[in-house]
């Protein structure tokens, strides 16, 4: 088998790369540039998922970020078990024909109690006084002891949250590559996620994203020159373009209008019932799933949806299906938004009685996607509650502003023009091609068998 790396650059799309990213327009001249045809949906698990399957949401099951467990009656996002995603990997068809095959793992989603051979990923420590410290997860144990002293602690606060910024894509691409030296596996899968955060942030303002695409390109430069070096076969590709926003969509106010869903009082503080509501969004960038615990209110909740200013399609049992998400983890609808409008999870009507996990970066808590993380309320805010930390009080890092407009770039539908598409870079595929996202699979698969045909 052929030594392979696959860099996932999230976020990057043709109309991206020029006068700030002349690596990356240099490697094209001497491989192909191909676009990937938007899936549904357009977010990260899903497309991962997709990318190492060969298969949509309908068989590998991922239909999101997160979705509402139907049993335990609770929405779940950012789960990290590998057995969520229902299908084989490359990973495993490729053991399965030759065993000394290995595979490095390094940040793709679902990355814990895989096959492969290798991997890390973010995991933090939760402590019992609150304080969440940064770390990470490996696969051998040993290795996350051994990158970090090499490296330094993996930066988590980089990684997401308003910090977010390059140290956290280069802390990734150092760790792969003393991985490979480690243990020289044939597959490396390597997740550079920091360009995503700036378009969300600022969209296509290249006077605010010019550096991120800068520091991405040196960055690319580096792990290609490396990875070329062992004789390995780069495959550059992401998972979908950034497109402007300027409309937040609060699907579960409107639902909440409605009489359809439940809030509960807890210290004076308003939380989403979901086990108790009628009908209830989760919210994921431009897809929200919307669940419904009373079968009878279906055709309320989808003329008072489809109605909605931002909301492009919403999606029956039937068009689900023609989409590859009639999964039973899927939404008994699914919305897609408009071009320039995304989903939030807000339910609140008033922001004095907005949940604490609200104002803090906490992904786990959220009933929703929210990318208004990443910004800060106020640095002297921020400031002071680290104080408190550092003396050893307790705190709530609760400096997340709720002001949804703050967001200018989303991804998740599938409806846009050609030039937000995500890319795929390879000498492997005619240049100009436009493949479907299941196809990336078999590009990936082609490269590994090149030395065996």
């Amino acid at each position: 088998m052929k030594k392979t790396v696959v860099i996932d650059v999230v976020g990057l799309s043709s109309n991206l790369i020029g006068i700030h990213t002349p690596f990356i327009r240099q490697y094209i001249e001497k491989h192909q540039l191909s676009r990937i045809k938007p899936m549904l949906p357009a977010v990260t698990t899903a497309v991962q998922s997709t990318y190492l399957t060969g298969q949509t949401p309908a068989a590998h099951g991922i239909v999101g970020n997160g979705w509402y467990d139907r049993t335990d009656a609770e929405v779940k996002f950012w789960k990290q078990s590998n057995h969520l995603v229902q299908q084989p990997k490359i990973w495993d068809k490729a053991k399965a024909i030759n065993p000394d095959f290995t595979c490095a793992n390094m940040f793709w989603w679902y990355n814990m109690y895989s096959n492969a051979d290798y991997a890390v990923t973010p995991r933090p420590n939760y402590l019992a006084d609150g304080r969440k410290i940064p770390d990470c997860y490996s696969k051998p144990a040993e290795l996350r002891d051994v990158l970090q002293e090499s490296l330094g602690q993996f930066p988590l606060f980089r990684y997401w949250g308003p910090g977010a910024d390059i140290k956290s894509s280069k802390w990734i691409a150092e760790a792969s590559m003393k991985t490979d030296a480690l243990y020289d596996p044939t597959l490396t899968l390597i997740y550079l996620p920091h360009l995503d955060y700036g378009l969300q942030k600022f969209g296509h303002d290249f006077d605010k994203i010019g550096k991120d695409l800068q520091e991405l390109d040196a960055l690319l430069k580096q792990l290609v020159t490396y990875y070329e070096s062992k004789a390995a076969e780069v495959i550059i590709l992401s998972e979908y373009g950034i497109v402007p926003v300027q409309r937040p969509v609060h699907l579960n106010r409107v639902l909440r209008e409605h009489g359809l869903l439940q809030i509960r009082v807890e210290r004076g503080l308003e939380l989403l019932d979901a086990g108790a509501s009628k009908a209830f969004a989760v919210a994921d960038h431009q897809l929200a799933h919307i669940y419904l615990n009373d079968p009878a209110v279906m055709e309320q909740v989808k003329a008072v949806l489809a109605s909605l200013p931002g909301v492009a399609q919403v999606l029956d049992e039937a068009g689900k299906k023609l989409q590859g998400i009639d999964h039973e983890r899927a939404g008994d609808l699914v919305l897609i938004a408009e071009p320039d409008s995304w989903f939030t999870y807000y339910f609140w009507l008033d922001d004095a009685l907005a949940p604490d996990y609200a104002r803090c970066v906490d992904i786990h808590k959220k009933p929703g996607y929210d990318p208004v993380e990443m910004f800060m309320r106020s640095k002297g805010r921020a400031a002071y509650k680290l104080l408190r930390k550092k003396a050893g009080f307790r705190y709530v890092m609760d400096v997340v502003p709720l002001d949804a407009t703050l967001i200018k770039g989303s991804h998740g539908s599938i409806n846009f023009p050609e030039a937000f598409y995500p890319v795929l870079i390879s000498g492997q595929v005619p240049s100009g091609s436009l493949m479907e996202a299941t196809a990336v699979h078999d590009v990936i698969w082609n490269t590994l068998m090149q030395d065996d045909l």
